[in-house]
């Protein structure tokens, strides 16, 4: 399936809920309900820590952190046509009006370009449980103009990056500006707001073997090399560590973890339960989504 029009939204999870609760209730509650809603092509959480490391993107001269910036994930959302986004949005009030119970903001950028998978040595299309590679997000603001930012990423510094061995996956999402005009999901009681450096951002996500291939690349010449060309077109910018990586639903069908829950997908995975993944058991929870 070609994913023709597709998203990216930023999470904030409620600071009176627990970063467990907070990440169980987000994989096993919203996600398999999401993932059930019609016209869904593609539906990937990706979970943040906060509290990784201090070295996840050194900043050139010249660039600053975007301030009071701190997210607890990432979700890429995809549809095959624009009557499939339709008929997600008609049936989707049920989605929003859950996200009161965990996320205090959320941001979704439209991304008219898609998505720009320009290296990916991973097999994690289907990734489902804690991140094994060294993945961040990170999230650039522009100096000069968002055309701008959006050329030098795609053009020069993601290509750079992804010439490099021991980086193992860029994909890179070019990010409408985001508008702060009240338009947007009918979730109660969740801040949809973005501030001026927020409003315009160019995404890119970058995976390496381990923490290690991060520092050593970092301290490379290929990548000192790209430090002053940052500077002339990155304003502000932060990354984000990934916790994991959940998806729900590919290529317009249901995973395991869509269908069944992300941590019972898991298990069957762990515990090589090759009984549960047979047309005959998946049909029982399917026939039970149709008749609710």
């Amino acid at each position: 399936m070609t994913i023709t029009l597709n998203s990216y939204t930023t999470v904030k999870r409620r600071e009176r809920v627990p970063h467990a609760i907070f990440a169980h209730y987000w994989r096993d509650v919203h996600g398999p309900l999401c993932s059930r809603l019609p016209g869904l092509g593609l539906y990937i959480q990706h979970h943040f820590s906060r509290t990784q490391d201090a070295h996840l993107w050194p900043l050139a001269e010249g660039v600053g952190e975007i301030a009071d910036y701190e997210l607890d994930g990432g979700v890429e959302i995809g549809f095959k046509s624009a009557d499939q986004q339709a008929r997600f949005k008609q049936a989707s009030p049920i989605l929003f009006s859950d996200e009161q119970n965990m996320f205090d903001e959320t941001l979704a950028y439209d991304l008219p370009q898609g998505s720009t998978m320009v290296v990916n040595r991973l097999a994690d299309e289907r990734l489902n449980g804690l991140d094994h590679a060294d993945r961040i997000h990170v999230h650039m603001s522009p100096r000069q103009s968002l055309e701008d930012l959006q050329a030098y990423v795609r053009d020069k510094l993601a290509p750079t990056l992804a010439q490099d061995a021991s980086v193992l996956k860029v994909q890179v999402h070019l990010c409408a500006p985001f508008q702060n005009d009240g338009n947007h999901p009918p979730a109660p009681d969740v801040a949809h707001t973005a501030t001026q450096e927020r409003a315009e951002l160019v995404i890119m996500e970058v995976a390496f073997g381990n923490p290690v291939a991060r520092r050593r690349f970092f301290e490379g010449q290929a990548f000192k090399r790209t430090l002053a060309d940052q500077a002339r077109h990155i304003g502000s910018l932060k990354a984000f560590a990934v916790s994991g990586v959940y998806s729900y639903v590919v290529d317009g069908e249901m995973t395991t973890a869509g269908l069944r829950g992300s941590r019972a997908a898991e298990l069957i995975e762990y515990l090589g339960a090759i009984n549960q993944l047979e047309s005959e058991v998946e049909a029982v929870f399917k026939n039970v989504e149709a008749a609710g």
